[in-house]
């Protein structure tokens, strides 16, 4: 749930740099992030904890590589961090004008995956692999901060897992081959930021870092899937999700998929 901002009290360097500028709150997003909007920067404020310390890392590591926000300022104070960054300009993927426009918004995002996978990953500090990604999902579970009311209903109850542990075993069972590429993390329609010419950008980067491609995939689907068809946005139109895999010339792989989409609800 995200907090209130104006309670709480910023970091004296953070105040310094936005003291008496007008924002106004950004509630777009799953994140559960309380995030302040100002003309030319972003102020990200989320509980203090590896993986929202790992955004600015990797943030500072895109810089040169691709469209990312660069960190302005990162600080820690009453156990939060506290990441101030520049705004990128652009139009998130799930804006009317690409959702009314199947084929062109299905190339742009293709064209942002591959900017993605494209980019070398020798020196990447942050590993999002199998391994990681289901040893943060163990602390999860174990720490009971699986959120099952934002699960998908067919995932648990009858027909599906009896738990998140039961869940988890599966995935522990059941891990696909492995496609190491620059991952997005999250890379859903709200956090792709395109154009009518091409990509502007990337946002919410906490959880990139060198992945799998078909994480990327998977929720990218989903999340057009979902805009598409009206289950994120109040008009419902084709679900012309499939089209994803002729923009990028692949096929479907279902087991894949269907394996990142469940991983995805520990998360």
């Amino acid at each position: 749930m995200r907090e209130c901002i104006e309670q709480l009290s910023l970091p004296p360097g953070i105040e310094r740099r936005t003291r008496g500028l007008a924002y106004t709150e950004n509630a777009v997003g799953q994140s559960g992030a309380a995030v302040r909007m100002y003309e030319d920067m972003v102020l990200k404020i989320q509980p203090s904890a590896p993986w929202t310390r790992r955004e600015a890392a990797i943030l500072r590591w895109l810089q040169g590589r691709v469209p990312a926000p660069q960190v302005i300022d990162c600080e820690e104070l009453e156990g939060r961090t506290f990441l101030l960054m520049t705004r990128l300009k652009g139009t998130m993927a799930c804006d009317a004008f690409f959702l009314d426009r199947p084929r062109l918004l299905t190339q742009r995002l293709a064209e942002a995956l591959r900017m993605l996978w494209d980019t070398d990953i020798s020196d990447c500090p942050v590993t999002r692999d199998q391994e990681t990604e289901l040893m943060e999902a163990r602390l999860r579970v174990e720490r009971g901060l699986v959120d099952m009311d934002n699960t998908d209903p067919a995932t648990f109850g009858p027909g599906g897992f009896k738990d998140p542990e039961s869940l988890l075993r599966w995935l522990e069972q059941n891990r696909p081959d492995y496609d190491p590429v620059l991952s997005h993390g999250d890379f859903c329609l709200p956090n792709i930021l395109l154009s009518e010419t091409g990509v502007s950008g990337f946002i919410d980067l906490g959880d990139a870092g060198v992945g799998d491609r078909w994480r990327d995939i998977a929720l990218c689907r989903r999340s057009l899937r979902g805009n598409l068809t009206g289950k994120y946005a109040s008009v419902t139109r084709p679900d012309d999700s499939d089209r994803l895999f002729e923009a990028l010339g692949i096929r479907p792989d279902p087991e894949k998929l269907r394996w990142y989409l469940l991983l995805d609800e520990l998360f």
